[in-house]
């Protein structure tokens, strides 16, 4: 057997390669060239060199760098106090419909420079990077006006030039309608589609534009003017759809080909079938429906009967899902969802790059991807979903580079 050239080298290590199961090959080898895999296999027949750097992960489990392909990450404050009302029984609604809800982090996310977001996002970032995770989307959605819409973008952009770690960008000028455009929810969509987007997508601030369409936020109508414009701009489309009510918005996302449909607590038949002719990924989101004690769960079985791709993300938010764990979230998704170890490791891997879009350079540990995995310490995959507690990291490699040890 012909051996690839080769630099550096992970050996004696059981692999975990996430492409559609979770076989495992023992006794195995990483090997990367330039940040890229470029073999996998038995440690004994691996032909080493001394210009070669090996590391031996004594019979470590190694996977893909998990991806959290969902997040609210860059925002000011927090809404503790709203959590409190909630446990006193007052709705997510009724917070919202009082000015609080996303309009409070609007308010203080407004309020902060481009330095102290920066400095808490790092923080956020960093803690899920101590859980094995190498990619990162990033919604805006906080800002809700140009200036600071961009500035909500350009944090998540120094992020990734400042940290081992690849952040995706989601445009969600469209989280709720603003203060100053009150009772005017077309024309804010209109000032998004000509005046923000446009900006946005000459800048290349953003990957991909979501919408959250629900009755707390934007219709139909209002989702398919932004679609439209995304598609003119050539950016990837997302949803937040049927978290709180039957809208519709699956199947119009469905419709323009969405590389993700997120929440789907509410969808039906109609709609999974809608995203398994679109090939579009399901995005399951535990830690909010936890957060806001809700009973409707995802259309599961639905989910299972038409092959409809399942990722999970941790949602992170400050009012919804204030969780920085992928462990803890995947945990949710075993007990509250009662998904399975193969949906749930494919959910955090294979399929959560599809649902940004990134099958070709990420999720899975496949000859000729970037070579970022995480090294644990854990005799069985299995723990990684059944202990709550501080994460088994043993390495975090980003593009064939230690970045945690």
């Amino acid at each position: 057997m012909t051996i690839p050239t080769w630099d550096k080298a992970w050996i004696n290590a059981r692999i975990m390669r996430c492409e559609n199961d979770l076989s495992i090959l023992e006794n195995a080898a990483i090997a990367t060239h330039h940040g890229k895999i470029s073999w996998i296999g038995p440690t004994n027949q691996l032909a080493m060199t001394k210009n070669q750097e090996v590391i031996d992960v004594g019979e470590r489990l190694i996977t893909p760098g998990f991806i959290d392909c969902h997040t609210h990450l860059v925002y000011a404050g927090n809404r503790a106090d709203e959590f409190a009302m909630r446990l006193q029984g007052v709705s997510y609604a009724d917070i919202a419909e009082s000015g609080g809800g996303i309009q409070s982090t609007v308010r203080k996310t407004r309020a902060a420079s481009f330095a102290e977001l920066l400095t808490s996002s790092k923080a956020r970032a960093i803690e899920l990077m101590n859980q094995g995770v190498t990619t990162l989307e990033v919604k805006s959605g906080y800002g809700l006006d140009l200036e600071n819409e961009i500035k909500m973008l350009r944090v998540a952009k120094q992020l990734e030039k400042e940290l081992p770690l690849r952040i995706q960008t989601t445009f969600l000028g469209a989280h709720t309608v603003p203060i100053e455009y009150q009772g005017r929810a077309h024309a804010y969509i209109h000032f998004l589609c000509h005046e923000v987007l446009p900006i946005i997508a000459r800048e290349k601030l953003a990957d991909a534009v979501d919408i959250f369409c629900e009755h707390l936020a934007f219709d139909l109508h209002q989702a398919t003017s932004l679609f439209e414009c995304a598609k003119k701009h050539h950016l990837k489309i997302k949803c937040h759809a049927e978290q709180l009510s039957k809208t519709g918005a699956t199947k119009l996302a469905s419709q323009y080909q969405a590389v993700s449909v997120d929440h789907l607590e509410y969808a039906e038949v109609d709609d999974i079938k809608a995203l398994a002719k679109a090939k579009t990924t399901a995005v399951l989101l535990p830690g909010a429906f936890y957060f806001l004690r809700e009973k409707q769960l995802p259309p599961i079985a639905l989910l299972r009967q038409y092959n409809v791709p399942i990722a999970i993300a941790t949602d992170h938010n400050p009012g919804t899902s204030p969780i920085l764990s992928l462990l803890t979230t995947m945990n949710m998704a075993a007990v509250l969802f009662q998904l399975t170890p193969e949906e749930i490791f494919l959910g955090v891997t294979q399929h959560a790059a599809s649902a940004l879009g990134l099958s070709k350079e990420c999720g899975t540990l496949s000859v000729g991807k970037t070579a970022d995995f995480a090294i644990w310490d854990v005799a069985s995959p299995i723990e990684l979903l059944y202990f709550i507690k501080e994460a088994p990291l043993y390495q975090r490699v980003f593009h064939g580079e230690i970045a945690i040890r």
